[in-house]
């Protein structure tokens, strides 16, 4: 008999922060702060009611924190990790920059803090 895998996360883990910041010719740069919370299943990504970013074109905030939300789920969808995903994340701070900020960075960060997440799961 084989025991279900673990539900992730277990308990609600904060504040895990996250500064993806790549110089050169095609800079990156997406800082986020997203708690961890257990559900009921599934993958919930919700923004905090208090979060303000100061950055032009506000229009493109949207596509960045949902690039953030993908790299999340896709790095706890990980088969490695033996989890079984049940998690709202909370977006609680970000911060983006004119000329480093996409899609891509916010993603990386994305995948940055889950793994933060995954490694402090034990805590």
């Amino acid at each position: 008999m084989t025991s279900a895998p673990p539900r992730f996360p277990p308990h609600p883990i904060r504040g895990v922060r996250v500064l993806h910041q790549k110089q050169n010719c095609a800079p990156h740069f997406a800082e986020i702060e997203v708690d961890f919370e257990p559900a009921a299943e599934g993958f919930a990504f919700e923004l905090a009611q208090e979060l303000t970013v100061d950055y032009e074109p506000a229009e493109a905030l949207s596509r960045f924190f949902a690039a953030a939300a993908v790299g999340i789920e896709e790095q706890l969808s990980l088969p490695e990790h033996g989890v079984v995903m049940a998690t709202r994340v909370v977006l609680r701070r970000a911060r983006a920059d004119t000329f480093g900020s996409h899609e891509l960075a916010f993603k990386i960060a994305g995948y940055l803090a889950a793994r933060k997440a995954l490694e402090r799961r034990a805590i």
